[in-house]
């Protein structure tokens, strides 16, 4: 498959990668009504599912799993969700474990390759309900997850008619990395305070299974990783649920149409973040990677994301 020629451009701010960045996860703003729903998964724990639709009933849904430290209401997200509802598609925001407003209640929380949750959200609304067309969004930490999700051997079911993965870390390892260099540090700060205060309430809620000694010796996603979210979810080590987790080595399994859009200026990703050899091989996976958009930024001239145009004129190309 051709990579993909990307027509984005950004006002002169919002060549700043650091800007886009900032600009799109922390400063937009915009309404939209939700409605939340439990569901309970394999293992007993519980997901929060946010649902919003449009004027019209609809037999077409987008499913969008947010990024680390994320959640449903996340601008990022629920854009997404509000410009697919003012085009008649209803949309459902995943809140992955932890990340609804309330902890989850197994010690094992989210993690980047966490596709079993998926698959149980995919398995409920088949069940519950009657949409022909289900599309899958993921952003950064959930991009990874619906590549690998759409790579690594399911059956995916026949509803599901595309997927756009955006701003993604592909290669866990070296986006790991990637976040710990000094041009991050303001990115690695605010993750860690948010992850690091979830932990704290892990502690309490699990006190035989992490001690404070350990719990006060976590400041860094290295660390985190290691003594935590590895162990947690069954893994050796980092490096071990690095290398599992990481949706790059599943890319050309994929055979379900999918679009990776990544900036070049992210970052967040590192060279193998842009699997051209890949795409150029795939008659499934779409590769777009415009010079500029940091990491979820994508603001338009007109102060529009490129990123949700984008997801809904490729889903409609494969109507």
């Amino acid at each position: 498959m051709p990579l993909v020629k990307s027509y984005f451009t950004p006002r002169f701010l919002f060549k700043s990668a650091f800007i886009s960045t900032v600009f799109s996860g922390l400063f937009r703003r915009l309404k939209i009504a939700q409605q939340r729903e439990r569901i309970t998964l394999r293992d007993g724990d519980f997901m929060d599912l946010d649902w919003s639709s449009g004027a019209e009933p609809s037999k077409q849904l987008v499913i969008l799993l947010h990024g680390m430290e994320g959640h449903g209401q996340r601008p990022y997200v629920s854009g997404v969700a509000k410009h697919f509802n003012a085009n008649n598609i209803d949309a459902v925001c995943i809140n992955f474990r932890s990340c609804s407003g309330e902890q989850n209640k197994k010690f094992s929380s989210f993690h980047s390759g966490q596709t079993d949750d998926l698959q149980d959200v995919v398995d409920h609304i088949l069940k519950n309900y009657s949409y022909t067309s289900i599309f899958l969004k993921g952003i950064s930490l959930g991009g990874n997850i619906v590549l690998k999700y759409l790579g690594e051997g399911n059956a995916i079911p026949s509803k599901i008619k595309g997927a756009m993965a955006v701003s993604v870390p592909i290669d866990l390892a070296s986006s790991s990395k990637a976040l710990h260099q000094f041009k991050n540090i303001l990115f690695h700060i605010y993750f860690m305070i948010g992850l690091k205060y979830k932990l704290m309430q892990k502690q309490r809620q699990f006190p035989e299974r992490i001690s404070r000694k350990t719990l006060y010796s976590v400041w860094t996603l290295r660390a985190l990783d290691e003594v935590y979210t590895a162990k947690a979810n069954g893994f050796k080590d980092t490096a071990d649920y690095h290398q599992k987790s990481s949706s790059l080595q599943y890319l050309s399994s994929i055979r379900t149409p999918v679009l990776l859009l990544n900036a070049k200026n992210d970052s967040f990703l590192t060279p193998s973040c842009f699997p051209y050899d890949i795409a150029q091989k795939s008659a499934f996976l779409h590769l777009e990677t415009p010079k500029y958009g940091g990491h979820v930024g994508f603001v338009t001239k007109d102060n529009a994301y490129y990123n949700e145009k984008r997801a809904l004129a490729f889903f409609r190309e494969l109507q």
